[in-house]
Parts: structure tokens; C-alpha cells; sequence
């Protein structure tokens, strides 16, 4: 176990450095500068440039900037005067994080529930509604559901608030908006999978024994089934808690997801190349995350160095 992780955390290492290489050199690549929409003389500029060492070739800048990730820096924002990377991101990450962490919650535990349900009971009402109601969630974008949510729950019963953010009934709506796709996606993979299970060999010995239909199902075929639902929350995970651009801004909330874009158009490498650092170093954790799960889940499965 130690040796794969040291391996998975080299590994990790080289992905994070071509990760932000290439983020670096794509942001260096497209006309423009960070600071030409600026007002100011060419002197100003060029302090400016000098500043965030920006002034050289572009070597040189990839070199700096390399030189400060080693040492954990994330540098200076070049649209956010005397604010680091760091402070930019630590500061709507937080936000981002709950609003995703819940709506992760709500994605994979609601979705393994509906799928398990769908597939128990397969070709009922039950089962059409559940592949009915999940086909609905993925098919609907987010951007048409926030808005319904507040017409309906909002301003038409008035159980939540329209948008805002720092109170708990603030997070309900736009943490089902943000997780209805997501739990479509998960409900129909948990009963496409469960499906194949139910009709094992495996499972059938377990009936014979004497074990009852339920307990067989919750004993032994879930945590067979859910294997493949496991892989998908692994990047799941990380796509989430970096929070949704269109759900943040239907509802009105101070998350990373407008940070992420806003860098693109201010040419703000710096601020751009922390954000995918951070998003790559999650999705490289949740995917250790899942590897582990998966020994657990199934004890055929084992972890070499």
C-alpha cells in the first residue's frame, strides 16, 4: 500500500506539473496581454510586466512560474490588484465546496436509491417512473431548472429564498439544481449495473441458502453493483465542489465557478493556472479516493505496490 502511494503521489506530481505547462503556455499563446486594456504609458506597462515577471521570454516566464509552484505559490492575480492566487481562491472555494459537497450528497444518494429501487423492481411503475424521472433530470439543463426551481418553490410557495447565499435555505435550491443531472446519470448506471447482478450465479447460491430477497440484495449485490457507480463519483466529485458557473450565477452566489471564467477573459495566467491546479489535484485525490474504495468494496481486488 505505501509503494502505490508513493507511485500515485509521483504520478500525481507529473500530472499537475503538465497540467499548469499547459495552461501556461495555451494563456501565453493568445494575442494580448493581461494588462493592454489597461490606461496608462508604456512605462507603466512595462513595470507592470516586470512585476509579475512577465518581461522575458517566454521561458523565462514558464521558468518563474514553475519555480514559484515548487514552492507552493500560486502568484499574484494580475486583474486583482494585491491579491494572491491563493486568497482569490480560498475565499470562493469555500463557497463552491459546500454548495458542491451537498449537491454531491444529494446526486449519489439519491441516484443509487433510485436506480436500486429500478431495478428491483424491474418493469413496474416504480421502475418506468425512476428511468422516467432520471432521464427528465439529464435531459433538462441546468440553466432551465434553476430558474423553475425559484418560480415554483421561491416565489410561488415561498419555502426558500430566491438566491443569496450565508444562510442554510439558501443552499436547498440551488443544491438540487446543481444535482439533478448528476443523480440521472447515477440511477441509470446503478441499475443497469444492479440488473446484471441480480442475475449472478453468486446471488443465486446466497437465495438458496436461505437468505431472504432483501437481505441478498443489500448484503451482497449492492456492494457488487455500485462499483461502477464508485468510478463515476471519483471525477463526480471534483467536478462538483469546484462549483457551476450557471447555477452560481441563476442564484446569485460568490462561488469559484465565475473566478474560473473571469480569468480567461482578463488573461489572468495566474489566477487561471491555480484554479486548474487546484481542480487537477482534486481529481487526481478523488480518484486515489475511488482505487481504495474499490479494495474495500470488493475483496478480489487488491492493491499492489
Amino acid at each position: 500500500m505505501v509503494r502505490f502511494l508513493v507511485r500515485r503521489l509521483l504520478s500525481s506530481l507529473v500530472v499537475l506539473w503538465l497540467a499548469a505547462s499547459i495552461t501556461f503556455v495555451l494563456m501565453r499563446s493568445i494575442k494580448g496581454g493581461p494588462f493592454e486594456s489597461e490606461k496608462g504609458t508604456a512605462a507603466a506597462a512595462a513595470a507592470k510586466l516586470a512585476r509579475y515577471k512577465l518581461d522575458g521570454t517566454l521561458w523565462e516566464q514558464y521558468a518563474a512560474y514553475m519555480s514559484s509552484l515548487a514552492r507552493m505559490d500560486l502568484g499574484e492575480s494580475t486583474k486583482y490588484v494585491n491579491w494572491s492566487v491563493a486568497e482569490l481562491l480560498g475565499q470562493k472555494l469555500p463557497n463552491s465546496f459546500l454548495l458542491g459537497g451537498t449537491a454531491f450528497l444529494l446526486a449519489s444518494l439519491g441516484g443509487v436509491f433510485l436506480g436500486a429501487l429500478a431495478a428491483v423492481r424491474r418493469d413496474s411503475a416504480a421502475d418506468r417512473g425512476a428511468m422516467m424521472l432520471a432521464l427528465l433530470s439529464i435531459s433538462i439543463p441546468t440553466f432551465v431548472t434553476g430558474p423553475l426551481l425559484i418560480a415554483v418553490f421561491a416565489l410561488g410557495l415561498g419555502w426558500f429564498p430566491v438566491g443569496g447565499w450565508g444562510r442554510w435555505g439558501q443552499l436547498v435550491l440551488p443544491a438540487i439544481c446543481l444535482a439533478l443531472p448528476y443523480g440521472g446519470y447515477v440511477a441509470r448506471l446503478m441499475r443497469n449495473s444492479l440488473l446484471d447482478v441480480l442475475g449472478s450465479d453468486f446471488l443465486r447460491t446466497a437465495r438458496a441458502k436461505g437468505l431472504g430477497a432483501t437481505q441478498a440484495v443489500a448484503r451482497h449485490a449492492v456492494k457488487v453493483a455500485i462499483l461502477p457507480v464508485v468510478t463515476f463519483l471519483g471525477p463526480l466529485a471534483a467536478n462538483l465542489l469546484t462549483g457551476s458557473m450557471v447555477v452560481e450565477t441563476v442564484f446569485n452566489i460568490p462561488g469559484a465557478g465565475m473566478v474560473f471564467v473571469n480569468s480567461i477573459q482578463n488573461r489572468d495566467v495566474f489566477l487561471l493556472g491555480g484554479a486548474v491546479v487546484v481542480y487537477c489535484a482534486l481529481l487526481l485525490f478523488f480518484n486515489l479516493v475511488v482505487d481504495v474504495l474499490y479494495s474495500l468494496l470488493d475483496k478480489r481486488i487488491r492493491i499492489h505496490g
